[in-house]
């Protein structure tokens, strides 16, 4: 139908955040409110939260259809909740957002604008974030350069899960299969048109964050091996080197020993010294393969990406 309002669903992965949700559901209905053209719908997804973020969830939902939640049988992380989110739905464009309230719901008119001027990836810039410690900026800003480097997915520093994605992206991320995966990584390797728009991240009302460093070193390295070769390369070009080198050493030693003496060099001396190197060069080698097979295998077995115990206001 011509007249028909577009859909536009709010995805909101949840983990612990029983004391943001109410204020989260009261400034999205604001917010959403003052843009009646559109038809809102509102997913929740419970990320195995051990609070009682499952509980409000269920009771804000009883008396609206709009909100919809998925609960999972146990915490199987951000960017698989994400993933469930985009598959439960259809015909529907979408903005995915956190739920502690650092992504400012007030933004969304301002996506709004830019997506109807043309871009089909609205995503945030955040320029800055109260209260983040130096060593998660240093990481971020590592991370950036790095996978930018390496890859061949452009990704911009400091951008954020905050972004809109018009239907067509939306039905093309459906189709990715990979269990290993980061959402923006995968939105910014599709290539279709982006703008982007900035802001001031504030720090959080109530709880704490629930990526913990080593969560958030894993998807740094389960990133790196899922958007590039590069690290395999790296270990044959070291060891290409170290061969080289060797192999010159060992030339250089031979003849010192046969016709220069010009310095004395113990055969255990360069025994331990060659086999340091080799071994190194073995370990390092069998780090990255190690790393590369396991994501291969956690593809081959081809487990759910996720259980859901409990949906509510879905049709099935």
């Amino acid at each position: 139908m011509e007249n028909a309002k577009k859909r536009i669903s709010i995805i909101v992965p949840v983990y612990n955040e029983a004391p943001n949700l109410k204020d989260l559901m009261v400034s999205l209905r604001n917010v959403t409110g003052q843009l009646p053209s559109y038809e809102w719908q509102y997913v929740f997804v419970d990320d195995g939260s051990q609070d009682d973020s499952f509980l409000i969830l269920k009771e804000e939902s009883a008396g609206d259809p709009a909100i919809k939640v998925l609960s999972f049988s146990r915490n199987f992380g951000k960017e698989v909740a994400m993933t469930a989110g985009i598959e439960s739905i259809s015909d529907s464009s979408v903005i995915f957002m956190d739920a502690d309230l650092q992504h400012p719901p007030e933004l969304i008119h301002r996506m709004i604008q830019e997506w109807e001027g043309g871009a089909e990836i609205v995503a945030t810039i955040r320029n800055s974030v109260q209260g983040q410690s130096l060593l998660r900026r240093i990481g971020s800003w590592a991370f950036y350069a790095m996978i930018n480097r390496i890859s061949n997915a452009h990704m911009v520093s400091k951008t954020t899960d905050f972004r809109l994605l018009d239907q067509k992206v939306v039905n093309v991320l459906k189709t990715f299969t990979e269990k290993s995966r980061l959402v923006r990584g995968l939105i910014d390797w599709m290539g279709f048109r982006k703008v982007f728009v900035e802001f001031e991240a504030p720090d959080r009302r109530m709880g704490k964050s629930s990526y913990s460093y080593r969560k958030l070193f894993s998807l740094a390295l389960g990133s790196l091996s899922s958007f590039s070769l590069f690290p395999l390369r790296m270990v044959g070009y070291l060891g290409f080197l170290i061969s080289s080198l060797s192999g010159v050493l060992l030339m250089y030693m031979m003849l010192n020993e046969l016709f220069f003496h010009w310095t004395f060099f113990t055969p255990l001396a360069i025994f331990v010294v060659g086999n340091t190197f080799l071994v190194g060069l073995v370990l390092c080698g069998l780090g990255l393969l190690a790393l590369y097979v396991g994501t291969i295998h956690t593809e081959v077995i081809n487990r759910p990406l996720y259980i859901v115990r409990s949906r509510i206001n879905y049709d099935d």
